[in-house]
């Protein structure tokens, strides 16, 4: 297949183009504007790679999508703005991107009758206390992230209901792994330890989270972008659940650290507490994980610990500033 990767400059999306171009003989065109945190140093070691091609531009621009996907036979979007502290302080750019960027997307698939998969987030069902949320589990969000990721599905769900456009959404848990931004959880953790920074940790650090390793996600997408049905939603849990303080207490351990450490602050607003996927559906189509988060955290650690030539401008350049605004404290 020939794929084009919206986000493929991103977190997970680097990770996909990574997988799919050693695991298949897919041919990959990224489409990818390049925002802070989609970068090219996130896909340095694939730059060479004759199956592989870069175009410069956002998806909300209908004239970068339509140089970008001719040719190709399937729309994988990755592309989104993806922290909740910077949707509740900035939501403008979440509804450019997951409202106008989604439909520019959609009517570019639609005019020529691609496959169209939807990556989506176990944030748009909100918290739940017990059990696993399914895909039939009613959505609210509860940040301007989750709503608009939540709206995108909506209108990738119509597509296929009004147009019978070919859509698929993939829900994954929070993930985690090499090359994430680090101003989620386990990147910002990690970074701080290795530098004896303080580590911020909301509230009481017991909202729950089910880890699921980058590369075990981005082989779901490929799976049921291969295998699933049309018009379905495709929820991908990891196997671990953990509080984020036992997160934080495994970093510690593993980059030598003590707990001393660790400073609680102020919860943000609206935190969820727990989040939790069901993966019947895609575990029927054959996909499972493979990564435990013990194995898949010791060795996010190691990455971040060997890979300094990623990081280090990143801790020295903007983000300080962010980082003060957000925890009211300077990096070390």
């Amino acid at each position: 297949m020939k794929l084009l990767v919206c986000g493929g400059a991103g977190f997970i999306g680097s990770n996909f183009v990574r997988v799919r171009l050693r695991e298949t003989d897919d041919e990959i065109v990224v489409l990818d504007k390049l925002t802070y945190a989609g970068r090219r140093e996130n896909l340095e070691d694939v730059a060479d790679n004759p199956r592989f091609s870069f175009h410069h531009g956002a998806i909300e621009d209908p004239a970068a999508v339509g140089s970008a996907i001719d040719g190709t036979d399937a729309v994988v979007n990755f592309a989104a703005e993806t922290h909740v502290d910077r949707s509740i302080a900035e939501p403008d750019a979440f509804v450019t991107t997951h409202a106008q960027g989604t439909y520019v997307l959609l009517e570019a698939a639609r005019e020529r009758g691609v496959r169209f998969l939807q990556v989506s987030t176990d944030e748009v069902y909100g918290s739940i206390a017990e059990g696993s949320f399914s895909e039939s589990s009613p959505l609210q969000p509860s940040s301007p992230y989750s709503a608009t990721k939540a709206g995108a599905d909506l209108l990738v769900a119509s597509y296929h209901h009004t147009y019978r456009l070919e859509t698929l959404i993939c829900r994954g848990s929070n993930n985690y792994g090499p090359f994430q931004y680090p101003e989620k959880l386990i990147p910002l953790m990690v970074l701080n330890a290795l530098n004896a920074d303080r580590l911020p940790v909301y509230g009481d650090g017991l909202n729950v989270r089910n880890w699921l390793y980058v590369e075990d996600f981005d082989r779901a997408i490929g799976h049921v972008l291969e295998h699933g049905a049309a018009g379905e939603a495709y929820n991908v849990g990891g196997p671990d659940e953990c509080p984020n303080i036992q997160v934080v207490r495994r970093i510690l351990a593993l980059t030598g650290n003590d707990e001393s450490l660790i400073d609680f602050v102020a919860d943000r607003p609206g935190h969820d507490r727990r989040y939790s996927l069901s993966s019947q559906r895609v575990r029927a189509l054959g996909w499972e994980p493979r990564v435990r988060f013990e194995d898949g955290l010791e060795h996010t650690v190691a990455w971040y610990r060997d890979n300094s030539w990623w990081w280090e401008p990143i801790r020295s350049g903007a983000y300080r500033d962010y980082y003060q605004r957000q925890y009211g404290r300077a990096l070390g």
